[in-house]
């Protein structure tokens, strides 16, 4: 059955909790998962494919949603260019474009999260689907998630993965200057953002207690953030007890036959006596990880080498020098240890293997051997490896850094070390290898301890524990930064976009006309929104005062900023666009020289310069001298005695041309309606323009243009007048 099928029969067959996680960088297919291809194709890509799939699965969901870029580049594989793929029952996995089509690393996809906000509310249009809860995965999916909460009112769960302010203390300790850290990473950008998620985020997931406590102290929002610690799952189908490969009973397939093999004869080809115990380490060659430690460990301790091999799996390579500096680094140690310490026959180090298939079978080949995993890492946030080695039966020791306390402390599968200290690496060791009893106790409790703490219907359980308050008609309130006003943009046929003084109201306001007009967009399904010169402030001060119908959107300050619902969200997107090439200093230094007064402060905005000006020459001087300059400034002359300076993406047309294509309304299906200069961008192009009977005399240089109607009543009459003709209320 296609993805299609699968979809609808869900549709028809099941109701329930609509979850969409979001994680944006990274190489993410439901299959053969790339797991250490790079920095970016690490646990968050397994954990967030194998949380969608627990999730769809349970009978309280109707359907989890992951969406993830699309990747459409010849350096990877056709995979990443599929729209949708399913990822089982109850789950499928959605592809969107954002910048570009190009593999990016995640600190090069900053940029581009707000192209990424676009791509999913089109997606929400064209299919008409809607979540309950958002979860976002790392800072930079936290944060499109924050922005569509923000935007559709639901609540937001965030997992940070790793955080920014321990990553700039673990780089200033290996000798990263700050300047070298902010260039590569936009740390300062990373932090703010995981900032602003720990204060507004509904839940904070978190992996350990360690992680809340000695990861995220160091944020000024901890204190109130809510946190919930709910440990990963792991698939017991793949990482099932070593034993079951030997007692015959037990058909694992012929994948995993095939990696058997395969895996024996990758470790094989590097030893000298293959049926020694075997030391395991599986990570990413990262300098965190120090493998280069484990190494001088194994290595200077002759003991060790003659109780076992020890087996290195640093990630998947082709070239080393084709790699990232850090990764070229460290296994370029690697090799200089293995050296140093004449390994050759005792250690393994094979370039390749296939993280889906191959590592299951990799555990169960160490415990088979009567061998042990090892994770000496210096930070360590969490340690799902250790959770696989242990449900497959093999014990652990394991630094006592972050998780693994948590971990080792729950199942009782190994032994902790500091992993700054040699000679505990090489006494924990030897003391597993050595000791029988002890390695049968921690075999067995190791498969024990996962099955009751770590399996993925826990950890589902859990989850719905958590976010099943947040849900409902008895929900707390979801905060002043939530709005539910895109629901209402997503869901209307129409728009209309109006201005306010002069258009909509004049003096004394027409409350039976109001009345009408909100009664017409109401019945026709037409969103309403407002576009005026005043600051968001005095708009609300105009809908209070002249009992406006309340907008679903505000468009304020001449088009330069835009607001949502009665909690005013903020279009964070917009305002990125806007900002691009704004020198608000040169643009008030270049009209004051022409002997220009401001006007009062408040009318003052980030976006906006505006000034007294009545002389239209004079306006023309400032405009061409604005274009002469190269300022990226539009100028903007009103009711013959108003001059505003906006940036040049700024302005009333401009931020309903942004508004439609970002809510997916066609632009014949939106109306503008104004009365004054400062509306004619926005009553032009393929919009259905409204000019009211009242309308001052600098508009009528757009009568006759195509799709723009000079109506003859005034005010908000003349706006309901104007949606009639052009067919988009039904006549009353």
């Amino acid at each position: 059955m296609n993805v299609e099928a699968i979809r609808m029969t869900r549709a028809d067959e099941r109701s329930g909790l609509v979850v969409h996680h979001l994680s944006v960088h990274g190489l993410i297919r439901g299959h053969d998962l790339e797991l250490g291809r790079d920095a970016d194709t690490g646990g968050q890509t397994k954990y967030v494919v194998e949380l969608a799939r627990a999730l769809g699965r349970h009978e309280a969901v109707r359907e989890t949603v992951l969406f993830t870029r699309r990747i459409i580049d010849p350096r990877v594989s056709d995979d990443y260019a599929q729209q949708e793929e399913s990822l089982g029952e109850g789950a499928r996995l959605v592809r969107l474009r954002a910048g570009g089509d190009r593999y990016r690393r995640k600190e090069r996809l900053w940029p581009h999260l707000d192209a990424f906000v676009r791509s999913m509310l089109a997606w929400y249009r064209a299919t008409g689907e809607r979540p309950d809860l958002l979860h976002g995965h790392y800072a930079d999916a936290g944060d499109v998630a924050r922005q569509l909460a923000a935007m559709l009112g639901v609540p937001l769960i965030v997992t940070g993965h790793s955080l920014g302010r321990n990553k700039v203390e673990v780089l200033r300790a290996a000798g990263v200057d700050d300047e070298a850290i902010e260039a590569r990473y936009r740390i300062a950008h990373r932090i703010e953002v995981e900032e602003r998620l720990l204060r507004d985020a509904d839940r904070v997931v978190a992996s350990t207690e360690h992680e809340v406590e000695h990861g995220y102290e160091r944020y000024e929002a901890a204190p109130n953030a809510r946190f919930e610690v709910i440990p990963p799952g792991v698939d017991l189908n793949r990482f099932y007890p070593w034993f079951y490969d030997q007692d015959g009973g037990y058909d694992p397939g012929e994948k995993v036959v095939e990696a058997r093999v395969r895996m024996m004869r990758a470790l094989d080809r590097f030893l000298t006596d293959v049926d020694k115990p075997l030391i395991l380490a599986i990570s990413r060659p990262d300098k965190r990880k120090n493998i280069v430690g484990l190494l001088t460990a194994y290595g200077e301790d002759p003991e060790l080498r003659s109780l076992a091999n020890l087996a290195v799996f640093a990630g998947v390579r082709k070239d080393i020098e084709a790699m990232s500096d850090n990764e070229r680094e460290v296994l370029t140690e690697l090799l200089l240890a293995m050296d140093r310490y004449d390994l050759y026959g005792k250690l393994a180090l094979p370039k390749k293997h296939d993280p889906d298939t191959d590592i299951p079978v990799l555990y169960r080949l160490a415990a088979a051997r009567r061998g042990v995993f090892v994770n000496p890492a210096l930070v360590e946030n969490f340690g799902i490896t250790l959770i696989e080695a242990s449900a497959s039966g093999l014990p652990v020791v394991s630094t006592d850094h972050g998780g693994p306390k948590d971990i080792i402390g729950r199942c009782g599968s190994g032994e902790l070390i500091d992993a700054r200290d040699t000679e505990a690496i090489q006494e924990a060791l030897r003391s597993v290898l050595v000791d029988e009893e002890a390695w049968d106790r921690y075999s067995r409790a190791g498969v024990e301890g996962v099955r009751a703490h770590y399996s993925w219907t826990a950890h589902v359980a859990r989850y719905l524990e958590v976010v099943e308050p947040l849900l409902g008609e008895d929900r707390p309130d979801l905060g002043d930064w939530r709005t539910d006003a895109g629901r209402t943009l997503l869901d209307a046929d129409a728009l209309l976009i109006s201005d306010v003084d002069g258009t909509l109201v004049d003096g004394a306001p027409d409350a039976d006309a109001l009345e009408d007009l909100a009664a017409a967009l109401a019945e026709a399904n037409v969103a309403f929104g407002l576009a005026s010169g005043r600051r968001l402030e005095r708009v609300e001060e105009a809908i209070a005062g002249f009992g406006l119908p309340q907008p679903s959107v505000i468009v304020s300050d001449v088009g330069s900023d835009i607001h949502y619902g009665r909690a005013r969200v903020p279009d964070r997107g917009w305002r990125a666009h806007v900002a691009r090439g704004w020198d608000r200093e040169a643009v008030d230094e270049l009209v004051r020289s022409f002997g220009v007064a401001p006007q009062e402060q408040e009318a003052q905005s980030a976006f906006k310069a505006s000034y007294l000006l009545d002389d239209p020459k004079v306006a023309q001087r400032i405009e061409d001298a604005v274009k002469e300059r190269g300022l990226a400034a539009s100028v903007v002359f009103s009711h013959g005695a108003y001059l505003d300076l906006l940036p040049a993406r700024a302005g009333k047309g401009r931020a309903v041309r942004w508004l439609a294509d970002l809510w997916g309304f066609d632009r014949t299906r939106v109306a503008t309606a104004g009365d004054s200069g400062n509306d004619a961008d926005m009553l032009r192009g393929r919009f259905r323009g409204i000019v009211v009977g009242n309308h001052a005399p600098e508009l009528r240089r757009i009568r006759g243009r195509r799709n723009v109607l000079f109506v003859e009543a005034p005010h908000a009459r003349g706006v309901l007048e104007g949606l009639r003709r052009h067919g988009l209320v039904p006549d009353g």
